[in-house]
């Protein structure tokens, strides 16, 4: 079980995958928000070069291995969820890099859950990091 305030009281880096260019999509917001309470935000998206003024990568598993990953905050249709969870793992194989899961609303699948708690994984399951945070400010 993944205490979130603790995570996130205690995280730097998130990468955001799914991130939109759009700043009216949730995701775009979302990670604005992070990024401006000082969280550094890696933006996953095969489709941009860079996003919220950082270099874009296309994978999890492409962020350059010396950019240590607390969070992988995921905003992908619940069937992709498994897939980034599948990424994540073999960048960990490579770097150690043990980061939590976090999926947001609606996003979460059984089968990413199971993957990512077999091997070690933290998982948040369909929760809001800004909502999250926000509660922290309280």
């Amino acid at each position: 079980m993944v205490d979130i305030p603790e995570l996130l009281k205690n995280s730097r880096t998130i990468a955001v995958v799914g991130l939109s260019p759009r700043e009216t999509r949730t995701s775009h917001k979302i990670a604005r928000y992070l990024q401006k309470v000082g969280y550094r935000i890696v933006p996953i998206n095969p489709h941009r070069d860079e996003l919220l003024g950082e270099v874009s990568y296309p994978s999890v598993e492409a962020v350059p291995d010396e950019i240590q990953i607390d969070i992988v905050d995921i905003f992908r249709r619940p069937q992709f969820t498994v897939d980034v969870v599948r990424d994540v793992l073999r960048r960990k194989e490579r770097t150690g890099n043990a980061p939590v899961v976090w999926t947001q609303i609606g996003v979460s699948s059984p089968e990413a859950e199971k993957l990512a708690v077999d091997a070690g994984l933290g998982y948040v399951r369909n929760r809001c990091t800004l909502v999250e945070h926000s509660r922290l400010e309280r």
